[in-house]
């Protein structure tokens, strides 16, 4: 039986009116230190998304912010200053809390055996 190993992921969401608390889950970020592994994955339902929030939310900024966060997960210089720390830094700063329209859900850990088919498990049931 494969080792398991230790992993933390925390859900993307999009929050239009951030003083009203709702949202809509729109991906997931996952980091396994063991595997080296750090990784977004985002799916926005633009539909879902326009009839949740409105009119007025600007679906090319909302795609260009979850873009930013699949860029600062790939590590490199598309990344920015940011995208050049550590990994666990990396993940530890896409996680703070924050304000603004896009936000992350309190960060959840678990035991894997593929960081990778883990993301894609916790996408399908979280996103999907």
């Amino acid at each position: 039986m494969p080792a398991k190993h230790l992993f933390e992921y925390a859900v993307l969401r999009v929050v239009p009116r951030v003083e009203r608390e709702e949202f809509v889950n729109v991906g997931v970020i996952l980091f396994c230190s063991a595997q080296g592994f750090l990784q977004a994955t985002c799916e926005l339902n633009e539909a879902r998304l326009q009839a949740f929030a409105g009119a007025q939310l600007d679906l090319a900024d909302v795609r260009a912010r979850l873009r930013s966060f699949e860029r600062i997960c790939g590590g490199r210089a598309t990344g920015g200053p940011i995208g050049q720390l550590a990994i666990a830094s990396r993940f530890r700063w896409l996680t703070a809390q924050r304000s603004t329209i896009i936000q992350t859900s309190p960060v959840h850990p678990g035991l894997c055996d593929d960081a990778a088919a883990t993301l894609a498990r916790l996408h399908a049931q979280l996103v999907a």
